[in-house]
């Protein structure tokens, strides 16, 4: 990789490779998931495209950002995914002495997935706090390994490409997030397409957990990791989608600027998504659906 390569890994937006890589942002703040965080401090400069967090001391730019929250140590994997993840071109990277990165081989973690296991702690996350129906988390297929619940990404076809783990545990050396190095953690739940009918709604969400949630009450649905970094390899999926499937399309938006300017850009390539307004009291899905689950 030369420095006009690096440069364009520098230049992706912060905030969507953030939330690519699993963080909320909202209001250019997040909890900070290097550190036992209870109220956001780690901070994003929009202008000058780097993070910063104001109690542990964290701080970098989106090479940095990858490295910390994938649980890389080295250098060049933290810009494979990158580059993966957001449809940039690198040149091979040599010198000789480097191994080049790994494709991800889903066959070796299927049998984990063949009969999922959840912890306490994801028990407690998952039913007790976003009360999900655990129909869905066992379609889904939810693991647990430890303190990690893991989550699988499948193609159209059922292939596992995948695998985005989320740390429940309290230790705050530990990342939030892990990829496996070649993972392809872009449209969730991309199966549920091969299951709906000619004229059936599908749901467009921001994240898992909205999917989850969604797919709780009734709906077919996928998820887009990042509402601020919509790659070319999601807008290629979505076109494809458009063109293979007579179904209509719907969102709830998160109510923040992302969320609608996400809503946009997917109206050009869905002509006929249709927009539905949260509560002014529920930021985003899973919030509503608690609530709905509340009033009952």
């Amino acid at each position: 990789m030369d420095k006009f390569e690096l440069q364009k890994l520098r230049d992706l937006p912060i905030e969507g490779v953030a939330e690519r890589l699993g963080l909320r942002v909202e209001r250019h703040k997040c909890l900070c998931p290097f550190h036992d965080d209870h109220h956001p401090s780690l901070t994003f400069s929009v202008s000058r495209n780097t993070f910063r967090c104001w109690a542990c001391g964290a701080h970098g730019d989106t090479i940095d950002l990858a490295m910390k929250l994938c649980g890389e140590e080295a250098f060049r994997e933290a810009c494979q995914w990158l580059a993966n993840e957001h449809s940039v071109i690198l040149t091979e990277y040599k010198p000789s002495e480097t191994k080049p990165a790994k494709p991800f081989d889903g066959s070796r973690f299927e049998r984990y997935f063949e009969h999922p296991w959840l912890s306490p702690n994801a028990c407690k996350f998952l039913f007790e706090e976003r009360r999900l129906d655990p129909a869905v988390i066992r379609n889904c297929r939810l693991n647990s390994f430890r303190d990690w619940l893991q989550i699988p990404y499948y193609n159209r076809e059922g292939r596992l490409i995948g695998i985005q783990s989320r740390y429940m545990g309290t230790d705050p050396a530990q990342p939030r997030f892990r990829f496996p190095s070649g993972s392809e953690c872009s449209i969730y739940n991309l199966p549920v397409l091969n299951l709906l009918k000619e004229g059936e709604p599908l749901y467009i969400t921001e994240g898992c957990s909205d999917c989850w949630a969604m797919l709780s009450a009734g709906h077919k649905a996928i998820a887009i990791p990042s509402a601020t970094l919509l790659t070319r390899k999601d807008i290629e999926q979505f076109s494809i989608i458009n063109s293979q499937l007579s179904i209509s399309f719907h969102m709830y938006p998160d109510r923040d600027e992302p969320g609608e300017r996400l809503f946009l850009q997917l109206k050009e390539l869905l002509p006929n998504l249709e927009h539905h307004q949260l509560p002014k009291d529920c930021k985003d899905y899973s919030e509503y659906y608690l609530k709905l689950k509340m009033d009952n």
